[in-house]
C-alpha cells in the first residue's frame, strides 16, 4: 500500500482505488458488529487502543522494512493530533456508544459523516453549493428521526458518544488534509494509529476499564478481525483515498455502511430495527447522496 501517492489525485478507477473503495464500503460496514462482539471481553477504549496500537506497530515495522522514510517529529505531532480526533474521539466514541446502542444504529448515525465534513471544511474556504446545503438539511432531518427512535432515546450517553465520534472523525479527516499533514505512505498511517492507540489507552486508564481475562473466543476473534481488516486494511484504505482522491469519493462509504451494518446486526447480532429507524436510515442516505452529488457537480 505504500505506492499510493498517485499524481494530482487522479486514477480514480485504478485497481488500487477500487480496492480501497471496496474495503471502506464493505469491511467498515461489518466492523461495527465486530466491535459489539469484542465488547464482551474488551472494554471500549481498551479495545480500540490495543487494536490500533498493534495494527500501527505492525504497519510501521513493515514500512521500515520496505525502506520508507520514517516520520519527523512534526509529523509525529500531527499524527497525535489527528489520531486523537479520528481514532480517540471517532472510534473510541463509537465503541463506547455500542455498550448501550445497537451496532446497526451506531453505523447509521455515523453515515452523517460527509455532512459534518462539509461543515468542518467551511473555515478552509470550501463553501457548500445549494445542492450540498439541501443534502445537509435532509441528512439532519434523518439524524433527528433516528435519535427520536427507541435505540438512542433510551441511551443519552450513547447519543452523546456518537455525536463526539462523528465530530471527531470528520474534523480529524479535514485537518489531516489541510493543517496537520501526516508522513507520506504507510508510515504516516502507522504513526497515526500508534498515537491514536496510545491516546485511547490513556482514556482507558482514566475510565478505569477492566479487561476480562481470559477473553471469550468470539471476542478474541472479533478483536483480531478489527486489527487486520478494520485497521490494517480498511483504515489504511480510507487514508489512501483521502490522500489520492477527492473528499467526496473518500466519504462514499457512508452510502453502503448503514445498510450492511444494520443487516449484519439483525442477522448475526440479534438486533432489531423499527420502521422509524429504517426510515431514518433512508433519509440519511438520501441526504448524504445529495451532498456527494452536490460536491461532484461543484468540482
Amino acid at each position: 500500500m505504500q505506492q499510493h501517492q498517485v499524481t494530482a489525485r487522479s486514477s480514480v478507477l485504478s485497481p488500487l482505488i477500487l480496492a480501497c473503495l471496496a474495503a471502506t464500503w464493505f469491511i467498515w460496514g461489518s466492523t461495527y458488529l465486530g466491535i459489539k462482539f469484542a465488547l464482551v471481553s474488551f472494554p471500549p477504549f481498551f479495545q480500540m487502543g490495543t487494536r490500533f496500537l498493534v495494527a500501527g506497530t505492525l504497519l510501521l515495522v513493515w514500512a521500515r522494512w520496505r525502506g520508507q522514510k520514517m516520520p519527523t517529529l512534526v509529523q509525529w505531532r500531527n499524527a497525535l493530533i489527528v489520531g486523537a480526533m479520528m481514532l480517540g474521539g471517532g472510534m473510541g466514541g463509537a465503541a463506547y456508544a455500542e455498550q448501550t446502542v445497537a451496532s446497526g444504529l451506531v453505523v447509521a448515525f455515523a453515515a452523517i459523516t460527509p455532512v459534518v465534513i462539509t461543515i468542518a471544511s467551511l473555515p478552509f474556504g470550501n463553501r457548500p453549493s445549494r445542492l450540498e446545503v439541501l443534502g445537509i438539511c435532509i441528512g439532519m432531518i434523518g439524524v433527528f428521526v433516528l435519535i427520536r427512535g427507541a435505540g438512542f432515546a433510551s441511551s443519552p450517553a450513547g447519543l452523546i458518544a456518537m455525536t463526539i465520534a462523528t465530530i471527531g472523525w470528520s474534523t480529524g479527516s479535514v485537518l489531516s488534509q489541510n493543517v496537520f499533514r501526516l508522513a507520506p505512505a504507510s508510515a504516516g498511517f502507522a504513526v497515526q494509529m500508534i498515537c491514536g492507540g496510545i491516546f485511547l489507552l490513556g482514556l482507558s486508564l482514566l475510565a478505569r476499564e477492566s479487561f476480562h481475562w481470559p477473553p471469550q473466543p468470539l471476542a478474541s476473534a472479533a478483536w483480531m478481525y478489527l486489527v487486520v481488516f478494520g485497521s490494517l486494511l480498511a483504515f489504511s484504505a480510507y487514508m489512501i483515498l483521502l490522500a489520492t482522491t477527492s473528499m467526496t469519493l473518500a466519504s462514499s462509504y457512508c452510502f453502503v455502511n448503514p445498510v450492511i451494518g444494520m443487516l449484519l446486526g439483525i442477522w448475526l447480532g440479534g438486533e432489531t430495527a423499527t420502521n422509524q429507524e429504517w426510515i431514518a436510515v433512508a433519509i440519511i442516505v438520501v441526504g448524504v447522496t445529495v451532498v456527494v452529488v452536490g460536491r461532484g457537480v461543484r468540482s
